[in-house]
């Protein structure tokens, strides 16, 4: 017989049976996602802005050509014995750079730039093995969001593309009368290395708030900042390819004056490029290959992108949102030091220390360009409490 209960007393039974489902159930798993693939994310920036670094310190020094075959594999073990250290030398004494501009170099001194080389390359590999190591990881547990999977493909089909890049690169030095690389390869070889750091910059971004505080965001976001943004990243990969022409020919060591260049508003000769018979290569070449026409650009093109920066900055501190302005803020600011180091560098002829750091100053800049883009693009709301609306 059933007992008799109270209008009451099965109400609060419903009450009980129908508990409240613990809040943010839906979004709990793939926040632990999210933040898991940010922190990897994060080991693979720093692996990348590394790789940057080293690679600057690599040409700087002059290393580049020092190992004259691409072994993605078997090149990953150094030379273990003397026999197999003489064998590396004989190598590279083929190559032009030996015989035109290092003839009589030791072996010792062979080894301080096949190290410098051999480092560059090894973090080449390390940087795949985690991208290859995180994703499987991840891939395998099934814990990668939904819509994720194309964009971490994409990062490592980058990788591999700039593994043959870099080697398309280097046999550009390898024959004929050519003591470096050839500068456009180099420009290419680098730009795509600021691609990868800008993408991995990005989903870092976007992986930093849910997919509901992004889509809640976006409804505020800043449209003319943004295209502003966009527009500043945009020139500032320019002026980073301008620069990487710079160094592939050793231009910022050519006029070693400013703001004039030696004495002049426009270099000599800029558009001469000999051909080694005493005539002139084609008037295309000299965008490439003169020095003087080459850094030329490089410094005006800088002038331009500082000018239209403090356009945007000026833009961006008008922001209604304070972590938008105060990232602008932070771009004008590295705008500013970024020229000092490339003034800095053209006044010391590109010296080493001077010279990466102005290289590092690019990396800076280029991330804090992206934030605030970001944040034009998805502003963080703030507390009329706290005035940081």
């Amino acid at each position: 017989m059933a007992t008799k209960r109270s209008i009451f007393e099965e109400v609060g039974a419903d009450a009980k049976a129908m508990a409240m489902p613990a809040g943010g159930g839906i979004d709990a798993r793939p926040k632990g996602v999210r933040r898991g693939i940010r922190l990897w994310l994060v080991a693979l920036f720093l692996l990348v802005a590394t790789m940057i670094a080293v690679g600057g310190l690599t040409r700087l020094t002059d290393s580049g050509l020092s190992i004259t075959e691409w072994k993605p594999v078997t090149g990953a073990l150094p030379p273990m014995d003397e026999a197999s250290w003489q064998a590396e030398f004989g190598k590279y004494q083929a190559i032009p750079e030996y015989q035109l501009q290092n003839k009589g170099m030791s072996l010792g001194e062979f080894k301080v730039i096949y190290w410098w080389e051999w480092g560059h390359r090894q973090l080449g590999r390390t940087i795949g093995l985690v991208w290859l190591a995180g994703f499987l990881g991840f891939a395998l547990a099934r814990r990668i969001p939904t819509g994720w999977t194309g964009r971490l493909l994409l990062l490592g089909a980058l990788g591999g593309l700039q593994g043959a890049i870099g080697w398309w690169m280097v046999s550009s030095g390898l024959s004929g009368e050519r003591l470096d690389v050839a500068s456009y390869r180099l420009a290419t070889h680098l730009g795509l290395a600021f691609v990868i750091l800008g993408f991995i910059a990005w989903y870092v971004f976007l992986l930093g708030r849910s997919e509901a505080e992004l889509m809640t965001a976006r409804r505020g976001r800043e449209a003319k900042l943004y295209a502003l943004s966009t527009g500043l990243m945009h020139f500032a990969f320019l002026q980073i390819l301008l620069g990487a022409l710079v160094a592939g020919i050793d231009a910022g060591r050519a006029f070693p004056t400013w703001p004039l260049m030696n004495g002049q508003v426009f270099p000599a000769d800029a558009f001469y490029v000999p051909d080694g018979q005493g005539g002139s290569l084609p008037l295309w070449r000299a965008f490439f290959e003169n020095p003087g026409l080459v850094q030329f650009i490089h410094r005006m093109s800088g002038y331009l992108l500082f000018g239209f920066g403090l356009v945007v900055w000026l833009r961006g501190r008008k922001s209604s949102h304070r972590a938008t302005q105060s990232a602008f803020h932070q771009v004008m600011a590295m705008l500013v030091v970024q020229m000092a180091l490339g003034i800095a560098a053209v006044l010391t002829a590109a010296q080493v220390n001077v010279a990466i750091t102005h290289q590092i100053g690019a990396v800076i800049l280029w991330v804090l360009i992206l934030r605030a883009r970001h944040l034009a693009q998805y502003p963080v709301a703030g507390s009329i409490r706290e005035g940081t609306a």
